[in-house]
């Protein structure tokens, strides 16, 4: 069973900076890639961005390009993102999001599965 389970989530200032990190347990192959949703309130959920194995960016929406920085541990199985000069449309719950084949999900051959996080709340305050 493949989890992923973020963290840094939570209440931050409007032009301050959120730091969010997302690590993988279980058995699986390594990720294809890995990155990071977001979904406002009322809105549909988004990419915000994600790197392939070899560290290829996949940029998502508009609004926060130019403020982030994501950088993925394929050792460790992790992701992190740091948005910075948060504005309060920043606010929403962000997903850690991974592609690829856990081990018993290759068992069944269901191959390049998603995977996703329970989400942690990002509020920013004006």
């Amino acid at each position: 069973q493949v989890q992923l389970v973020e963290s840094g989530g939570g209440l931050v200032q409007a032009g301050g900076s959120l730091n969010l990190s997302c690590v993988a347990s279980g058995s699986f192959f390594a990720f294809n890639v890995m990155g990071w949703y977001r979904q406002a309130p009322g809105k549909q959920r988004e990419l915000v961005a994600s790197l392939d194995f070899d560290g290829r960016r996949t940029d998502g929406a508009d609004s926060v390009r130019g403020r982030l920085t994501i950088s993925r541990d394929n050792a460790k199985n992790t992701v992190q993102l740091q948005l910075d000069s948060l504005k309060p449309e920043d606010t929403a719950v962000y997903y850690c999001y991974a592609k690829g084949t856990g081990d018993a999900d290759y068992v069944v051959g269901r191959f390049g599965n998603d995977y996703w996080g329970r989400g942690t709340q990002v509020t920013v305050s004006s």
